[in-house]
């Protein structure tokens, strides 16, 4: 790992650090959770390339929203910046340009958050079974 690498990977950790402590690790699990939906999701296409949806949609309680955005953060945009630095740790490249969609939704099951990805509709889906080959 490469000096500039090891200093951005620190660097997220601290800020993750201090999201969870002003707002009870709800951020980091948030976090976690785009995290594994990317992983989970992962396509090896070949040996140097696996692709990985590049569309996230992150629903929140009203709780938990009015907690995320009572700071003045634009969440949307630093949970963006945080998944595609993990994807490139992780070598993955995206279906197209990387989007995280944070919405406000009451009926969340758990209360607390829900993630799901996707190819965005205006990707071709071919484009992952094509590169496989």
């Amino acid at each position: 790992m490469g000096a500039l690498s090891a200093l951005e990977e620190t660097l997220e950790n601290r800020w993750e650090a201090l999201w969870a402590r002003v707002l009870d690790k709800e951020p980091v699990e948030v976090l976690d959770a785009l995290r594994h939906a990317c992983d989970d999701n992962a396509v090896v296409c070949r040996a140097d390339r696996v692709m990985v949806p590049n569309a996230y949609d992150v629903e929140l309680s009203d709780e938990v929203h009015d907690q995320l955005t009572r700071h003045g953060t634009n969440v949307g945009q630093a949970l963006t910046d945080s998944l595609a630095r993990h994807a490139e740790r992780k070598g993955y490249e995206f279906a197209g340009p990387l989007a995280v969609h944070v919405a406000r939704c009451p009926d969340v099951p758990n209360g607390r958050y829900r993630v799901a990805s996707r190819v965005m509709q205006h990707v071709s889906t071919d484009g992952f079974f094509h590169a496989a080959h």
